[in-house]
């Protein structure tokens, strides 16, 4: 992937994951992926409008998945979109965790497991210097 392309993509995403929203700057070791939305391996490609900034944990979490069951529902659902959905129609910041307000939010927030206690820590870590802002 050439490197303008993985720069349109993290200027696009402010520096914050897709996902959780979390900024890159949250430590200096901690190197942000470029994240494939319809993964290669279910025809996806290269595309910016394919491409997403993803924490690590959130990419890793994601995997090839293209969809989740929604816990309310326990129904096949497909997962946030970064490039065609909004952040807050499926998900909102309250207190320290996210809580998905849709199928696709509740779905994407269990699989990539936005709410595990490390997530937590890191948006207390962020309050606690300055407020947190999700960015959106």
């Amino acid at each position: 992937m050439e490197e303008l392309v993985r720069q349109l993509v993290r200027e696009r995403a402010g520096n914050r994951c897709e996902y959780c929203r979390l900024p890159q700057q949250i430590g200096a070791t901690v190197r942000f992926h470029i994240e494939h939305i319809r993964p290669r391996q279910h025809g996806g490609n290269d595309d910016p409008a394919n491409l997403a900034l993803a924490c690590p944990t959130c990419n890793w979490n994601k995997g090839p998945n293209m969809s989740a069951v929604d816990p309310k529902t326990d129904i096949l659902s497909p997962l946030f979109n970064p490039r065609s959905d909004r952040w807050r129609e499926h998900f909102a910041l309250v207190g320290l965790e996210i809580v998905g307000l849709t199928n696709v939010g509740r779905a994407t927030l269990r699989l990539l497991r936005m709410n595990d206690p490390e997530y937590v820590e890191v948006r207390r870590e962020l309050d606690a210097h300055g407020g947190l802002d999700i960015g959106v």
